[in-house]
């Protein structure tokens, strides 16, 4: 900081010397300007999509395959695979029946909002032994068709 003594008037005048606060902003324009393009971008997200003919069913092997754990007070969740209910140690031997012929291997996975996300997480574990290749997760968002 710099002090001029004196002035016209007699007094004391100070100027202050803002040319290290002027360093310090170009050092920190330089730091943002060089963290900002490293942030990550987000996740691709594999979300299904609607059929195009409503009308027209798909054939039964290539349906998109949805489980769904649901949520029971008390107990342990229920699963089902496309509305089929299946025992938790049938996941695994079932998915396996399903992709064992299928080229794509895509699969869903729906969660009731007041499970804990550890079996959600069991369910994709599971889906990975069984070879699946892309998992994705159904939120409302997603089921709303926004």
């Amino acid at each position: 900081m710099a002090m001029t003594a004196g002035g016209s008037s007699g007094g004391a005048m100070g100027d202050i010397n803002v040319t290290p606060m002027i360093d310090i902003l170009l050092v920190l324009l330089i730091i943002f300007m060089v963290i900002v393009p490293v942030t990550p971008k987000g996740l691709d997200a594999l979300v299904p999509q609607p059929p195009k003919n409503p009308q027209q069913q798909q054939p039964q092997n290539d349906r998109t395959i949805v489980v769904q754990v649901v949520y029971r007070p008390g107990a342990a969740p229920a699963y089902k695979i496309n509305e089929t209910d299946v025992a938790h140690n049938d996941l695994l031997a079932r998915l396996t029946e399903i992709y064992a012929n299928r080229a794509e291997r895509v699969m869903f996975v729906k969660g009731d909002d007041e499970l804990n996300f550890a079996y959600i997480a069991d369910v994709i574990d599971i889906a990975h032994a069984a070879n699946v290749d892309h998992i994705g997760l159904m939120t409302p968002k997603i089921m709303a068709g926004q």
